[in-house]
């Protein structure tokens, strides 16, 4: 399994990203994925969760209404689009597959190297 994030940076507080995350070595649309998000000192936390073709998705409370995430399953990969971020946005952000939509712990036990993500003026 082989999970890479990309797409972070720096970014003012109102602004936007769109996260990429490239997954292999597994069948990538028969898995429901997910991202999440950590920050030092602090467990990761479930952003966003999307169906296998697409039709569900789910998001925290904390980024519904900001964040939308979609997958294209001819690249095998999964995106966070992130719309009015605001500094507690800042995390490094990962994705993972995940058993079923509705669950918080990942599929796999590896991790990506992760995207960094920093809101500040």
């Amino acid at each position: 399994v082989q999970l890479v994030e990309s797409g972070g940076g720096l970014v003012q507080p109102g602004g936007s990203l769109t996260l990429s995350c490239a997954a292999s070595g597994f069948t990538f649309s028969n898995y429901d994925m997910s991202w999440y998000r950590q920050v030092p000192g602090k467990e990761r936390e479930l952003v966003a969760s999307i169906s296998t073709a697409g039709g569900l998705t789910s998001y925290a409370a904390s980024v519904k209404g900001r964040f939308t995430i979609s997958r294209d399953n001819g690249k095998n990969t999964v995106y966070l689009k992130m719309n009015s971020l605001k500094p507690e946005d800042t995390a490094v952000y990962y994705c993972n597959a995940v058993p079923r939509i509705t669950a918080t712990r990942p599929q796999f036990d590896s991790w990506g190297q992760g995207t960094q993500v920093t809101v500040s003026s």
